[in-house]
């Protein structure tokens, strides 16, 4: 994951694609594009004083506007940790957004 210095905001990326979280929700790519990653912590576990997520739910996501909650979701599953959900996210998307 990388932060981009040029402006106040400092976005944070992973593999050049904007990486946003809101509470236990996670968000990967752009609005701006046809799929967006959302990630879900369903499970979390304390590890010293951190709080390290366990369980997570992977969706890709039309990010149509007109297009129901629940027909924008593609494919969804569910990972061991964050570094594999983080995984599977980066595939699927970057599968999603080169198909012909």
């Amino acid at each position: 994951m990388t932060t981009n210095k040029s402006n106040n905001s400092w976005p944070l990326t992973y593999k050049g694609r904007p990486l946003m979280r809101k509470d236990d929700t996670i968000y990967y790519g752009s609005m701006a594009e046809k799929y967006i990653i959302m990630m879900k912590v369903l499970e979390s576990a304390k590890k010293k004083d951190l709080s390290v997520a366990t369980k997570v739910r992977v969706e890709l996501q039309l990010t149509d506007p007109d297009i129901s909650a629940m027909d924008k979701v593609v494919k969804s599953t569910e990972k061991d940790g964050l570094y594999n959900a983080m995984d599977i996210a980066s595939i699927w998307l970057e599968r999603a957004l080169h198909q012909k």
